[in-house]
């Protein structure tokens, strides 16, 4: 294919005839790897220890939310070898390989890394170091550090490798720093959205907590919730198969079994934890699970059992297993959602503790029985709608960030294929 006037091809892709090209190693820049000595024990306090946990593909800049600290020996010369300075850039050289990071004013210090980081400081007089790290983060390098991966190289990259890395630059530092700009106010953006989503996150799960257990009440109603037993407010209770199954998800027309995993504390209910039934098991629609159900966990180590989830998704013929209980709520009498959160409450989860049995706490179980007999309290039909727009209204809300976080996504990466390659020109 022709190249366009004005612009030339080079390893790194086409690029304008004003740029330059060179290889890492052509800057003259101090490169080191981390450190295999002093900094092989963590610290409750001492200086930040710098790991590829704290690296994205996502942006340029450091993760510090998990943070991991190291004690420094006052003779260390391995401390000031692998000691990071504003402005400097990290390349993850094992396992997942050319990570980039750029180390920014905000990062405390003293801080440093480990083995599995190649810390490459340039001279800021002559390259943006900003610049450099959105360039090696964006398509074309990122392409050659997949091909070094995809060649056998997953124990890692050495040092001369990062040596060799090539390099474009627009003609001046200014032009540089403009682009760095630039990609710093869209990954702003990205970040200041990605915050907005889990603050509005933690507003419904601090909703839920009050809503759901009776804690607070939304306008125009009062009263106390009815005490009931699980089986007063349910259509059907079901168990299913346990059988050995392959390890995959259903395709086409195939039928599938829940894992117990399905149903979780922490992540609440997904769907995609299920695995293929053999087809001697297939087509038993009296125990597939449908949207709106709640499917609770019978059997398993005891901090895994009485786990219920609402289903608010489910695609056709997924069954539960031996190992759980299905239950349809009369929806005269109970939602989902709202059922779920009662057998949830801690007086309904020490019910059923205390009728769970077994040899070892590894494998214990309950009757289906104990679970219908299970004592909850509910409130009203009409408060339990209301209680649902309410979070409906949230989900929603947090829905339409998301997207526009995607988007923020879309246009920050059309961005760096439009200015890393000097397809358009900010100066």
């Amino acid at each position: 294919m022709a190249v366009k006037k004005g612009y030339k091809q080079t390893e790194v892709g086409v690029i304008p005839e004003d740029w330059h090209e060179v290889r890492v190693n052509d800057l003259e820049p101090f490169i080191t790897s981390g450190s295999r000595g002093w900094a092989r024990y963590y610290s409750d306090r001492g200086e930040l220890f710098i790991r590829i946990t704290n690296m994205s593909r996502a942006t340029i800049y450091l993760d510090l939310e998990d943070p991991r600290f190291v004690k420094l020996p006052t003779t260390s010369h391995e401390g000031a070898r692998t000691c990071v300075q504003n402005g400097d850039l990290l390349v993850s050289v094992t396992a997942d390989i050319g990570i980039i990071s750029w180390v920014s004013s905000t990062v405390p210090k003293p801080a440093y890394i480990n083995q599995h980081i190649a810390l490459v400081r340039l001279p800021l007089s002559q390259v943006d170091s900003k610049f450099t790290a959105y360039f090696l983060a964006s398509s074309s390098p990122q392409k050659r550090f997949r091909a070094i991966t995809d060649q056998g190289a997953k124990a890692g990259i050495n040092l001369a490798t990062v040596r060799d890395i090539p390099l474009a630059f627009p003609p001046t530092l200014a032009e540089q720093e403009a682009i760095a700009g630039a990609l710093s106010d869209a990954d702003a953006w990205i970040e200041s959205l990605e915050q907005l989503i889990a603050k509005k996150r933690q507003i419904k799960q601090g909703a839920m907590q009050e809503l759901l257990t009776g804690k607070r009440r939304l306008p125009g109603f009062s009263g106390k919730w009815e005490k009931c037993s699980v089986g007063d407010v349910i259509e059907k209770a079901f168990c299913g198969p346990s059988p050995t199954c392959e390890e995959r998800n259903i395709h086409g027309e195939e039928w599938g079994v829940l894992k117990t995993t399905a149903m979780t504390w922490e992540h609440g209910w997904d769907w995609t934890k299920h695995k293929r039934l053999p087809e001697h098991y297939w087509n038993q629609p009296e125990i597939e699970v449908h949207t709106g159900d709640v499917v609770v966990t019978k059997a398993g180590p005891r901090h895994r059992v009485g786990v219920a989830a609402f289903v608010n998704y489910v695609p056709d013929r997924i069954l539960v297993s031996g190992k759980m209980i299905g239950l349809r709520p009369n929806t005269k009498r109970a939602l989902g959602f709202m059922l779920a959160a009662a057998i949830s409450a801690p007086s309904s989860q020490k019910f059923l503790d205390q009728r769970t049995t077994g040899m070892a706490e590894s494998q214990v179980n309950f009757e289906n029985g104990v679970l219908i007999g299970t004592p909850i309290c509910l409130p009203s039909i009409s408060e339990q709608h209301a209680i649902g727009s309410t979070l409906s209204d949230m989900d929603a809300e947090i829905d339409s960030l998301e997207s526009k976080l995607a988007k923020a996504r879309e246009i920050k990466q059309g961005m760096m294929q439009e200015l890393l390659t000097g397809k358009t020109r900010l100066i």
